[in-house]
């Protein structure tokens, strides 16, 4: 199964212990906010 770039973001803050991460508003960012919520 592929992963999107999203995807793989959060996992890597995940595996590093990231507890907390900060944003901006925006449509380039969606896709990181619904992985986010999953």
């Amino acid at each position: 199964m592929l992963l999107t770039g999203a995807e793989i973001l959060i996992k890597s803050l995940l595996d590093e212990g990231v507890e907390t991460i900060f944003g901006y508003p925006g449509g380039a960012v969606l896709n990181i906010y619904d992985e986010l919520y999953k």
